[in-house]
């Protein structure tokens, strides 16, 4: 039929981490391969790079979960070039962007500001059953 959209490959992982500063390193190296052994080009990989590594360092740093809780991260991939980074964790809090770029001498306040100028979109929802949110962004690859 010719009003029929194709069908796409979706290549989905996932991988938790404890909720520690170690964790954002894991995280962007977990991804590197993933993203290489998906025949991500490089330039791609290290803007999904820096998007996970600020969404997951705000889950380790702002979530204020109780010890022990983990972060999930998800990374989905389809073949027309959508690559789509969540970050889970168990608290309600939602992530506010600063309104305006923090001054040269701040410490931090840039990362959903560098998140939201790198991917098409990003976004909050909550999880199921009402424990936590998810952190998501979406980035358009190149095509191979």
């Amino acid at each position: 039929m010719s009003g029929d959209r194709p069908a796409f490959t979706v290549r989905s992982v996932q991988h938790r981490l404890p909720r520690t500063p170690r964790s954002v390193a894991q995280a962007r190296t977990a991804l590197r391969a993933q993203l290489t052994a998906w025949d991500v080009g490089p330039d791609d990989v290290t803007t999904a790079e820096l998007v996970l590594s600020e969404l997951v360092a705000n889950a380790v740093q702002h979530a204020g979960d109780p010890p022990g809780r983990q972060v999930k991260v998800t990374l989905t991939c389809t073949d027309d070039g959508l690559l789509r980074i969540e970050v889970c964790d168990a608290c309600t809090a939602l992530p506010r962007p600063h309104g305006i770029a923090p001054g040269a001498d701040a410490e931090s306040g840039r990362g959903l500001l560098l998140v939201a100028a790198l991917a098409e979109g990003w976004g909050v929802t909550p999880r199921a059953y009402g424990i936590g949110k998810t952190v998501w962004a979406e980035l358009k690859l190149a095509p191979a």
